[in-house]
């Protein structure tokens, strides 16, 4: 373990893919299986407050720290908060399946900085492409055919497909800009619970000892995104969410 920001524990990665107190929150009524426990973390988690409109690059360098060492993140989108870590971050994707207590058969998200990144990561057809690029930046997520640079275990084990999805948040662009590749990504939709958190320190209190860092941005939607599904060719709106839904129907 190496200490990193405000004190903060992680694991450091030794080749992340460049794709390549309080008491923690416990599920209702269940809580987490002991395997859910062994995979999540055990240090406090730091807030750290980012200026929503004009982030501090020092501060954004520090996200990215965290996320090179293996830590997992909790932060503001143009939607709601989400969890996030770095794409070869194995560990993180097994805390975040046991936090929001999902299945192997859950769509990760790659969060891109822009169509350019996205496009590296799925297939799109020419009318799949003009929907898409019409819709982002924004709080949507689209379900797509994985390229071959998505390796086969973030891909659905039947489909093959992939979430990816750019958001309108100045925060997070400047973590991903920073990073220089996608963001590993799961709305923070805690299981029982009908509505996502919007505040950070609300965040950090729930996820306290499960995440490295909660930002507090000021600045967050209360809705998840709402999730295209173009696998077939056509979109499928498969959750209505923050963005509106008319135009894939």
């Amino acid at each position: 373990m190496a200490p990193n920001v405000s004190g903060v524990s992680v694991w450091r990665m030794e080749s992340p893919l460049h794709l390549g107190g309080r008491k923690p929150w416990l599920p209702k009524p269940t809580g987490l299986t002991a395997a859910g426990v062994a995979a999540v973390g055990s240090s406090m988690a730091t807030l750290l407050e980012i200026h929503p409109v004009d982030p501090q690059p020092r501060l954004v360098s520090q996200v990215v720290d965290v996320l090179l060492d293996g830590g997992l993140i909790a932060y503001p989108t143009d939607a709601c908060y989400a969890l996030g870590a770095v794409v070869g971050n194995q560990h993180a994707k097994e805390r975040i399946l046991a936090i929001r207590q999902l299945d192997e058969r859950h769509d990760f998200t790659l969060v891109c900085r822009d169509f350019a990144q996205l496009g590296q990561f799925v297939r799109l057809s020419n009318p799949v492409f003009r929907a898409v690029k019409a819709a982002t930046p924004g709080p949507y997520t689209f379900i797509l055919p994985a390229s071959p640079e998505v390796p086969r275990r973030l891909q659905h084990p039947r489909k093959r497909t992939v979430g990816v999805r750019i958001p309108e948040h100045r925060i997070t662009q400047a973590i991903l800009a920073e990073l220089g590749e996608p963001l590993l990504s799961s709305s923070l939709l805690l299981p029982g619970e009908e509505e996502p958190m919007a505040l950070g320190y609300e965040v950090r209190e729930a996820l306290d000892h499960l995440v490295e860092l909660v930002i507090d941005g000021d600045a967050t939607g209360c809705e998840p995104t709402t999730v295209v599904d173009f696998s077939a060719g056509s979109p499928e709106v498969v959750r209505v969410g923050s963005g509106d839904p008319a135009r894939f129907s």
